[in-house]
């Protein structure tokens, strides 16, 4: 028997200035791919032998090009007729965000297109993130079986694509006709709101993980959805798979009842831990007698695709008229200040306008630095820790302030990027990330961390974007 598998991840911001093109792909086929595919051993365990199509990978950024994704879907659907006469089931990983020029949901179009070569019957499984857009089609006419990964931060990612992985095995061995079932609820969440250590988020989950002990569910899911393209798909979805096809119905009714329970909570969301104007933020944060604090730049929030180089905390930070605190901003893009510094010795000074200025959130401020450290910028969530960048981190004259300047974007939320910048951030009182939530590694050893509620593409307040192509009403924008 054999499988054939396929990935193509994107979280498309559509705030932002910049689109995603094909260089921004970490783009793998045949053994290269099979290398880092986490459940190959079930599949070779069962005595399934895998065909790699294409992964095509990128880290959260902007609205796709088309011509980058009409070559991503071209190479999987080429395999897909090339081995549909010996395949006996398809495997995908997506991430359920993208959005391609001209055409919408990447994920959804892909879906749909494999599913029209295959025919209606073929298994077709997905493994996804919660921050997903889901509908009807996708989910009940594209796929056999859809299942989300639980955690936010998404901690649980392997192994949801090994649960995902066992059922798909069983489906191809013990072919039935089932599909999964789809519910679509009038609620948008960020996922600053939907953090699964918290509630309501974590009696979903206990609520999932039960409902996936009945002997006639196959698995089920809650996908919070993706706020940062307006688009019909947005809002929550809920998905249910049956064991059987004498389940279906059952599944049906199982998935009214968490529809239900969902959405009898949708007034318990809310920020995790701390969030606050930034004024209050920054002001909070400076009162604090014991560090390390972390304060999270929300609204430039690198993981959900921003640009990372919004200036406005760092702002804040230069109008105190005292600072007796050490603050580290980690980090803030901008290509033509990373050249003029990266062309510098360390221990030399220069004047520099750090900002790219694109909008007012990037305004550009004019400072005297001195060079402290050199490195490189990884970005762990689109590259498997391979090099994209450079950064320079420079110590601000007369003030206990260092800022990492790179010329990529990254959210600094992981032990390895600081080190790859030479910075320790725990001897800092402040440290200022491209972040929404806090990351655990750095929660971990926060002696205080908030979120601040600043503006820009990933603006906290959704229900003051004026969003024209969703369903309405919908909470929490609607009072309903």
């Amino acid at each position: 028997m054999k499988v054939l598998i396929g990935g193509f991840s994107t979280e498309s911001n559509a705030y932002i200035a910049v689109k995603n093109n094909i260089t921004d792909y970490n783009i793998s086929f045949g053994e290269d791919f099979l290398h880092h595919f986490a459940p190959a051993d079930i599949f070779e365990d069962e005595g399934i032998e895998l065909i790699p199509a294409i992964e095509a990978k990128s880290g959260p950024s902007g609205v796709i090009e088309k011509d980058a994704f009409d070559y991503i879907e071209g190479q999987m659907l080429k395999a897909v007729k090339n081995h549909l006469h010996e395949i006996d089931g398809i495997y995908l990983m997506f991430h359920g965000a993208s959005q391609v020029e001209e055409i919408g949901s990447g994920d959804h179009h892909l879906a749909r297109e494999i599913r029209r070569i295959v025919g209606p019957y073929l298994p077709i499984a997905i493994t996804c993130d919660p921050h997903g857009n889901l509908s009807r089609e996708y989910v009940e006419d594209c796929a056999t079986i859809i299942r989300t990964c639980r955690h936010s931060p998404h901690t649980d990612q392997e192994q949801s694509s090994r649960y995902v992985a066992r059922m798909l095995c069983d489906l191809v061995k013990n072919r039935r006709n089932i599909h999964s079932v789809y519910r679509k609820l009038p609620m948008m969440f960020e996922g600053e709101m939907s953090v699964s250590a918290d509630e309501p988020v974590k009696s979903i989950n206990l609520y999932l993980d039960n409902l996936e002990k009945d002997p006639r569910i196959m698995s089920c899911s809650w996908h919070v959805g993706y706020t940062r393209h307006d688009t019909p798909v947005a809002g929550c979805g809920i998905v249910v798979v049956p064991r059987t096809e004498a389940d279906q119905e059952y599944a049906g009714e199982q998935a009214d009842r968490l529809a239900d329970f969902i959405w009898e909570r949708r007034r318990q969301f809310h920020f995790t831990g701390l969030a606050k104007e930034p004024e209050e933020a920054l002001s909070m944060t400076l009162g604090q007698t014991r560090g390390p604090c972390v304060i999270t730049d929300s609204g430039d929030n690198v993981t959900s695709g921003t640009c990372g180089w919004n200036t406005y905390i760092l702002r804040q930070v230069m109008a105190l008229p005292e600072l007796n605190k050490s603050i580290l901003f980690a980090s803030i893009c901008d290509p033509q200040a990373l050249r003029k510094l990266d062309a510098l010795e360390i221990g030399d000074s220069t004047s520099l306008s750090l900002g790219v200025g694109w909008d007012e959130m990037s305004k550009p401020v004019n400072l005297d630095v001195t060079v402290k450290k050199k490195g490189d910028v990884i970005n762990p969530m689109g590259s498997r820790d391979k090099v994209i960048g450079r950064c320079v981190t420079v110590s601000v004259k007369d003030r206990p302030v260092d800022i990492i300047v790179s010329n990529h974007r990254s959210g600094y939320y992981g032990e390895k990027q600081f080190e790859l910048a030479g910075i320790d951030w725990t001897t800092y009182d402040i440290t200022v990330v491209k972040l929404g939530y806090i990351w655990p590694e750095l929660q971990e050893k926060a002696a205080f961390y908030i979120m601040s509620l600043t503006g820009g593409a990933t603006w906290q307040k959704i229900w003051e974007i004026p969003y024209k192509r969703i369903l309405r009403p919908m909470f929490p924008i609607d009072d309903i």
